[in-house]
This record gives C-alpha cells, sequence and structure tokens, in this order.
C-alpha cells in the first residue's frame, strides 16, 4: 500500500471516528435534557418546533440557572414558612380568594429567599423548570386559577385546586432535596 492510500484510510478513519463522538455527544446531551427536564422537555419540544431549538432552549435555561446564587433554607426559616402556608391553609374556609392570593405570594417570597429571581413569571417559569420540572406543571395551574381568579372567573373549587398545586410547588421549593444548593 502507499504512503498516499495509506494516509487517505488514516483520514477517513479519523473523520468517521470524530463523527461517531459527535453523534455520540449529541445523544448523550438529548438524553441528559429528557431525563433532567422531563415533561418539560416535551413540552419544550411542542414550542419550539424542532428538537435542535427546543434543546437549546433548554440549554439557555441551565446556563441561566447556573448563573443563581441559590440557598438551602437554615430550620428556622424553614419552620417559619411552614408556619405561614399552615395559616394560609387555615384563612381558605373563611376566605379562600384572599387564602389563594397569599398562597401565590408565599411560594413567590419563598423563592426569593431560595435565590430565584421574582420578576416575570415567564422568568420564573423558566428557571424553576430546571431543578423543579416535576412541579413545574402545578405551577402553571395555579398560576391560571390565580390570573381566572383576578378577572373574577373562578369558582370555590377552582381555587381549591389552585391551593393544591400551590402546596405541592411551596413543599418542592422548601425541602432540602437538591444537590447543588450553595449556602
Amino acid at each position: 500500500m502507499s504512503t498516499g492510500t495509506t494516509i487517505g484510510v488514516i483520514v477517513v478513519v479519523l473523520v468517521v471516528l470524530a463523527a461517531i463522538a459527535v453523534l455520540l455527544k449529541f445523544l448523550m446531551q438529548r438524553k441528559r435534557l429528557r431525563s433532567k427536564f422531563g415533561p418539560e422537555y416535551e413540552r419544550a419540544l411542542e414550542h419550539n418546533g424542532s428538537r435542535m431549538a427546543a434543546e437549546r432552549e433548554l440549554t439557555e435555561r441551565e446556563r441561566e440557572h447556573s448563573k443563581l446564587e441559590l440557598r438551602t433554607l437554615d430550620p428556622a426559616t424553614r419552620d417559619n414558612y411552614t408556619r405561614n402556608w399552615t395559616q394560609v391553609q387555615e384563612r381558605f374556609v373563611d376566605e379562600p380568594t384572599e387564602a389563594v392570593g397569599q398562597a401565590d405570594r408565599l411560594v413567590t417570597d419563598l423563592m426569593a429567599e431560595r435565590g430565584y429571581p421574582t420578576e416575570g413569571y415567564e422568568r420564573r417559569e423558566k428557571l424553576l423548570s430546571v431543578e423543579h420540572s416535576r412541579t413545574l406543571e402545578h405551577y402553571r395551574n395555579a398560576h391560571s386559577i390565580t390570573e381566572r381568579q383576578e378577572r373574577g372567573e373562578a369558582t370555590t373549587e377552582d381555587l381549591r385546586t389552585a391551593m393544591v398545586h400551590y402546596r405541592t410547588v411551596f413543599e418542592d421549593l422548601l425541602g432540602d432535596h437538591r444537590e447543588g444548593a450553595r449556602s
């Protein structure tokens, strides 16, 4: 075999190996995003219309999320939030509309305490999706009901459902299950 042929074969093999490496990296990234974001991956896919655009968006969410100064809660702060939540739930019996508004504010305050930005619902939603994707749909549903309540369109049963959704999000944010929290 001539030197030129040998070099040609080596170049082809290297190109094929590089292509395989890129493909494997791409597939591993997809699997990681799918696993991390769960149903949010499918939602991003539906919203963006293409897998590449959805994965770019989710990767950007991760990048923005990594810039946050997230904090764990000390036991006293956690207990205080738990007491406040109990009071909000108790208030629901007599004043469901006010209680749902308080639940929304308490969840937002808890987000701020943990280090999440609280301006703009869409931004909160996207940043929460990175570590709280399993409860994100609860947050969306509660927010939707709260908006309907503000327009006077929510029933008492809707408000009860909102409280259940807010409680799920509250408990997820209150928990200390996150490995990446920075004190």
